[in-house]
């Protein structure tokens, strides 16, 4: 059996995640908007992690915001530039201890992360909270703002 790749394997569960949220109509229950939600969490990590941009471009909304650990805003394409880049440095992306707050169309999932790799040839380890705002747009659920914050 042949060894599938990271970029397949994310490719895969964006696909899944996104048949997923379209596959409901638009109003929801709870309980499915945070199993959707928390898929495509997972997406996103996957995602990052393989420098994948058009994966992730699916799950972000054009007028998204990022506010980074360092304090900095990002647009949707600048955050997209940002992982592309650094993606093939990420060793591992982790997030743990999610909650999802589920406000009718609109959801918060706030957690943990840690991630490691290395930047320019220097290893690195880092540890924070963060804060994912998706809003429900014709029956898909897409992040519109979210912000990391470091824990030291």
């Amino acid at each position: 059996m042949k060894f599938l790749g990271i970029r397949f394997f994310a490719g895969g569960l964006l696909v899944m995640a996104l048949a997923l949220v379209e596959a409901q109509p638009q109003s929801e229950d709870e309980s499915g908007a945070r199993t959707k939600i928390l898929a495509l969490e997972n997406v996103w990590n996957n995602a990052e992690k393989a420098g994948n941009a058009a994966a992730l471009g699916l799950i972000l909304d054009d007028a998204m915001v990022y506010v980074d650990e360092d304090g900095s805003l990002l647009t949707k394409a600048q955050f997209l530039e940002h992982a592309k880049q650094a993606g093939p440095e990420l060793l591992t992306l982790v997030t743990d201890a999610m909650s999802v707050y589920v406000y009718g169309e609109t959801a918060l999932v706030a957690g943990t992360y840690r991630v490691s790799g290395t930047s320019r040839g220097k290893p690195f380890r880092r540890e924070g909270r963060f804060i994912d705002t998706w809003v429900l747009k014709n029956g898909s659920w897409m992040c519109v703002a979210a912000q990391a914050t470091p824990l030291r």
